[in-house]
């Protein structure tokens, strides 16, 4: 005789998240230091064009297989950026705090376009580059060009309550609140009935 069966795994759950902003924003660097524990050593900036990479994210205790895409906010990919949004579950709208511009294409640009092109897919806001808020040379920067301090947390949160959509912050370059990115995303599209292991069939013979 064999040896007895363990109980059932769970269900394997699986999703897709799609990841846009404006070009430089830092989706890359978000994506890599989630991957990799680390922010990626090499800072010259390099455009997306598509980038596509699984990694586990947790949910309750359950791992969810998820696939994220990276995609390049330039207008020259316009055109090509619509074939990484069919089939996604959530999408994560990025802005940087020290590109003011950023944040109103998400408005203007990005929440328009991923509701077109995934109209049944959720969206998450996030702020990313948080640890420039005290960088002193981008203070003086922004102080110098727009008049005003990096983007601050009541910034993102006032456009995230006009759109109804959870707001999220984070660090890449110093890994702060990264993996929160991710499981406030996955959140919103997996449940614990995701995990149950389907009903067996019975088969009645008379």
């Amino acid at each position: 005789m064999g040896e007895p069966k363990s109980a059932a795994v769970a269900r394997r759950v699986k999703r897709k998240m799609v990841v846009i902003g404006d070009g430089a924003c830092g989706k890359t660097c978000l994506l890599q230091t989630f991957q990799d524990g680390q922010f990626p050593g090499d800072n010259r900036y390099i455009p997306t064009v598509f980038d596509v990479c699984i990694k586990d994210v947790e949910h309750r205790g359950h791992s969810v297989e998820v696939e994220l895409w990276d995609t390049a906010g330039q207008e020259d990919y316009d055109r090509l950026r619509p074939l990484s949004y069919p089939e996604a579950s959530v999408v994560v709208v990025c802005f940087a705090v020290d590109d003011v511009e950023s944040l109103g294409n998400v408005v203007e640009k990005w929440v328009p376009e991923a509701q077109e092109h995934a109209p049944r897919a959720r969206i998450v806001l996030a702020a990313l580059k948080t640890d420039l808020r005290t960088d002193p040379q981008t203070v003086e920067h922004m102080r110098r060009i727009h008049g005003r301090q990096p983007l601050d947390f009541e910034d993102g949160s006032r456009l995230a309550r006009s759109l109804d959509v959870p707001y999220v912050e984070c660090s890449a370059k110093l890994n702060v609140n990264v993996r929160h990115v991710f499981e406030t995303s996955i959140a919103l599209v997996v449940s614990d009935k995701d995990f149950d292991e389907p009903t067996p069939h019975c088969c009645l013979i008379l």
